[in-house]
Order: C-alpha cells, then structure tokens, then sequence
C-alpha cells in the first residue's frame, strides 16, 4: 500500500510517460470519475477511463510533468486525500510538440489497491 498521496500522482506521471497503459488503469478505483483533460465526456467506467488513456496514448511523445510548487495536499477524512495542482502536458500534433497546461484535482482513498476515485483535469484557459 502506498503511504503518502504523493506518490500516487508520481506513479500516475511515471506510468503516463512510459505509456503504461495497465500502470495508469491500476490507479483508478473501478467506481472512478475521470473528468480528463482532453474531453468534453465524463468517463464514470473502466472500459470509457480505458479508452480515453488508449486514445491519448496513441500521441507521439506523449509526456506529463508536474509543476512542483503548484502541489497541493489536504487530508480529507483517515485514508482520504485531496490533491490539487498545475501539470503540463507535452505532445505531438501534426508532428509538431505542443504544450497544454492543466490544473488537476484528485481525491484518493489510499486504503484501496486502486485508491483514485476521482481526477479532474482541465486545460488552462487563457486569460483576458
């Protein structure tokens, strides 16, 4: 059992960057909702949370990186944690490198083998 919410998000980083796609799936709690980055589709399945990871996946020089001093970390109730921050997302469109920041939300029961319950990631709008 993982200790610190932390390292969920690192193992959850570390498996998107190696295209892990059974890595990234481990994480998320068979009754998980994923509100992703890259969709206007609420995915409350494994089999929609699966599809979306295999689509995402089939970018080239899919990468995701964290902004260290955005983390946040609340302790909910026992098991339970809040994370909250800003990633960057690195892919290719058109064969040309894009970057896409996101701010993301987690709520993780690390009590569980699979302890994401929910992930909200949204692409940062652009300010007026």
């Amino acid at each position: 059992m993982i200790k610190k919410p932390e390292d969920i998000l690192k193992k959850w980083m570390n498996a998107i960057n190696k295209g892990d796609i059974e890595g990234i799936l481990a994480l998320y709690s068979k009754n998980a909702v994923l509100i992703p980055t890259f969709s206007n589709r609420l995915l409350n399945n494994p089999r929609e949370i699966r599809e979306y990871f295999v689509r995402l996946r089939s970018r080239s020089k899919l990468s995701v990186s964290l902004h260290d001093k955005t983390l946040i970390v609340r302790s909910i109730k026992n098991d339970m944690y809040a994370l909250f921050g800003i990633y960057c997302w690195l892919l290719d469109i058109d064969g040309e490198p894009l970057r896409f920041e996101a701010r993301f939300s987690y709520i993780l029961d690390l009590a569980l083998s699979s302890p994401i319950i929910h992930h909200h990631s949204s692409q940062i709008p652009r300010m007026l």
